[in-house]
């Protein structure tokens, strides 16, 4: 298989929740993504329930356990504690069982990730997180900075993959400044490539889009990308399986042109 394209519902979520009740209905938009080509689901529960819930992921992998072609992805912060009927990634995990976790070093205050892990801090901490999730038999990917150092940990560590945050090549997309876009186009290739050596699986996610995706989709030994926000927008105007076709289209032309070289 190419490149696989993860659909992030937290937007879906966050449209619910401004209402009461359950419209948008977020495993119905689920079950509509996968009919039209995504490969996977994505969904980032927070302890504050700002979006996805509980409830939600463990309905998803209802949804998606008689599908194992589609993986699921629940993202989170390994380190935020149980809180109301929020019960902490590790044990919402243990009882949804996905395909993957991507551990994610966010925090309340933030309205959305905005950086890697840096493993000289947390790996003490992550280690125990790690081998727990693959006991379960959950892929174990790390949200990183194109850092070399970190990557090396990430592995050291037990991570089968990383997830590449890709936020700032995202803004440099939308910059006049093309210097500052190719190197960081080169680091995201170069750790790409560092990664794969080591033997990590890549992921790539945040900001991307359909003016942007082209040219990051060519990174090197890429696995995945989780795409959500841009995506939910795309389908405002294009309607959601136009949105996920032309993100798929993307990734399978990228695939197409890496096997005639």
């Amino acid at each position: 298989m190419g490149i696989a394209l993860s659909v992030n519902l937290n937007k879906i979520a966050l449209i619910r929740n401004s209402r009461e009740g359950n419209y948008p209905d977020l495993i119905e938009h689920a079950r509509a993504c996968v009919s039209h080509g995504a490969n996977g689901i994505t969904v980032h529960p927070r302890p504050d329930q700002r979006h996805v819930r509980p409830g939600d992921v463990l309905q998803l992998a209802e949804l998606l356990k008689p599908l194992p072609e589609i993986e699921f992805n629940v993202e989170g912060n390994p380190f935020a504690a149980q809180r109301g009927d929020y019960p902490g990634l590790t044990s919402l995990a243990e009882a949804a069982l996905p395909d993957q976790c991507t551990l994610v070093p966010d925090t309340d205050h933030q309205l959305t990730s905005d950086h890697g892990f840096d493993l000289t801090q947390t790996a003490d901490k992550l280690l125990p997180v790690i081998e727990k999730l693959k006991s379960l038999k959950i892929r174990v990917s790390l949200f990183m900075d194109p850092i070399p150092e970190q990557i090396e940990l990430a592995k050291q560590l037990g991570a089968d993959r990383i997830e590449l945050y890709t936020g700032p090549y995202a803004a440099a997309w939308n910059s006049s400044d093309p210097k500052t876009l190719e190197n960081l186009y080169q680091q995201h290739r170069q750790a790409a490539l560092l990664a794969s050596e080591l033997g990590l699986g890549v992921n790539a996610g945040h900001d991307l889009n359909l003016d942007n995706l082209p040219r990051f989709s060519t990174i090197p030994g890429l696995k995945e990308v989780s795409i959500g926000h841009a995506l939910i927008v795309d389908a405002i105007t294009l309607g959601l399986a136009e949105a996920v076709k032309a993100y798929k289209a993307i990734l399978e032309a990228t695939t197409r042109i890496q096997k005639t070289r």
